[in-house]
Parts: C-alpha cells; structure tokens; sequence
C-alpha cells in the first residue's frame, strides 16, 4: 500500500468503506450465547402447575455450538448416551425460545431413541427468556426474525447432527405455536425431511419480507409428511384456516394430515402454561411418536 497511487488508494478506501456494514454485523455477534437453565421470565409456572421433568440418566445432554455463516448457534441437545447413527429430530421452540420445557420436550425424544436437537433461532436478534412481556419479545425479537435465516440455521442443525452421533437420512422436525409454522415450512423447504409434527402452528397471516408464505402456501411442496395437531378452541388460529389447510393437502395429494383436538384451546401440550390440556397432549404425543415410526424416522 506504501506504493500505492493516489487514486489506487481512494479506490481501496472505497472497497474497504463499502464493507463496514457487513462487517459491524459480524462484530455485533450473537446476542444469545449460552441457553442457561429454567423457564422463560413471561410464562413462569405457577404453584398450581407440575412441568414434566425428564432426567438426563443414560442420555447425553446438554448445550452445544453449532457452526453456521456467521458464528455459532447455541442449541440444546439430548440423545441416548453412547448411541450412533440415531435418527435426527429437530425441535424448533414457540416465541419463547429454548427454555426448560422446549430441553425437556428434547429429553423425552431422546428417551425414545432419538438424537434431538433444539437450536436457539432468535439469538442474533435478542433473549426471548428474558423478556416477561409477550409483545416485546413480538415485536423486538420476532419481528426481526427472518423464515430464511431460521431454514438456513436449521440446515446447520441437521449438518452438524449428521457429524455427531446421528442419522442425516432419518430426519425429522416438530415445533410448538411459532414452531409449528417453521415446521411445516421447513418440510417444505428441505426434501430430506421425512416427517413432521406441527403443534398448533399458524397456517396463514401477513406476509412481508420477513415472511414471505405460510404453510398455506407451501401445501403442494411439502417433501414429507406432516401432522398438523390444533385445538378448536384456539383463539389465534381460524378454524376457516385449519379446513383450508386440509383442502390444500387433499388436493397436493400428500401424505400430511391434520388432527383436531375439540375443545383445545392453543398450546395444550405446554405443560408448564394454564392452557394445557393433558387428554389431547398425551394423545398428540402417542400420535408424534407413531408417525415418526410410520414414515422410518
């Protein structure tokens, strides 16, 4: 650079100038680092709730790092201790992000052979765990969030579990409320998938940059099979929406189905939340279960 003319230097400035913003991204960094431990602060249990707790003997469990573009994602992981070539299940979180119910839920699929893995999508973006209102995780963290950095990080996932104890060719994904969206849209997305289980997952809404189609949409292009499991007492989610996702299935002549639980209200499988219903989630956890086992994952 010593050498270097006027106008070779201007120009280098230029170059350099042009890629500071990429390079503040970088230096930003993740906001999450590290998953901690319990519930997050906007839906504690109360005295009156019992959260299922499943223990870690004989399974290996635990935070990881996952290599993606731009750093590391923070993710949780359970599996049955010294087990290879496990078929691989991702577990994609509601807004709230990956507390101790979304570890457990890992920990359950672990307990049934599998190696699951529940990555911490919104840590570039801010800690859902931390926030104790609804809509400022919506609107700070959510908002923010977009569906094609959350598939690019889940095809990390699925990379790095293929390179550490699991079976890539055995892969399956299931997600609570924001999760249930992500679930069908990665069935979509990513034709290795071979089933999926969508726990009262939003099928239409607005569409913007962020989220450009929802699962309506993307009916015909799902790879798998997908289980959409909602309430008919759920106050976020149109019955009107869940019957047009039914149609939409019937006519792509898939293999997915959608199951109806009367009287659910939305997010009866969180037992750790007043609205868990324990008849339709110990249902749509036996029905989880056997489609995984139906579709060879």
């Amino acid at each position: 650079m010593a050498n270097a003319t006027p106008a070779q230097q201007s120009n280098d400035r230029a170059q350099f100038d042009s890629l500071l913003p990429a390079l503040q991204v970088d230096r930003r960094g993740f906001i999450v680092t590290a998953l901690g431990a319990g519930f997050a602060l906007a839906v504690q249990p109360s005295a009156a709730q019992s959260p299922i707790k499943t223990s870690t003997d004989g399974l290996t469990a635990g935070e990881i790092k996952v290599p993606v573009k731009d750093g590391e994602v923070v993710a949780y992981r359970a599996m049955p201790a010294g087990k290879s070539a496990a078929p691989v299940v991702l577990v994609v979180s509601e807004i709230f992000g990956v507390h101790e119910y979304i570890a457990d839920v890992c920990r359950r699929l672990a307990r049934e052979g599998y190696l699951a893995i529940a990555p911490e999508l919104f840590a570039r973006y801010g800690d859902p765990r931390k926030l104790s209102n609804i809509q400022d995780i919506l609107g700070n963290i959510i908002a923010k969030t977009p569906d094609a950095g959350v598939m690019a990080d889940l095809d990390a996932c699925v990379a790095w579990a293929g390179k550490n104890g699991g079976d890539a060719s055995r892969l399956a994904i299931t997600g609570f409320c924001w999760g249930g969206r992500i679930t069908w849209l990665y069935a979509a997305h990513n034709p290795a998938v071979k089933a999926g289980v969508a726990w009262y997952g939003r099928i239409d809404g607005e569409v913007n940059e962020r989220t450009p189609k929802y699962p309506l949409d993307l009916a015909a292009q799902v790879k798998g099979a997908v289980l959409g499991l909602y309430g008919s007492a759920d106050q976020g989610i149109p019955l009107d929406d869940v019957n047009a996702m039914k149609d939409a299935i019937a006519k792509a002549g898939g293999k997915s189905q959608i199951h109806v639980y009367e009287g659910a209200p939305h997010a009866f499988h969180a037992d750790y939340r007043p609205t868990y219903r324990k008849e339709p989630a110990e249902d749509g956890w036996k029905r989880l279960l056997a489609w995984l086992k139906q579709y060879g994952v």
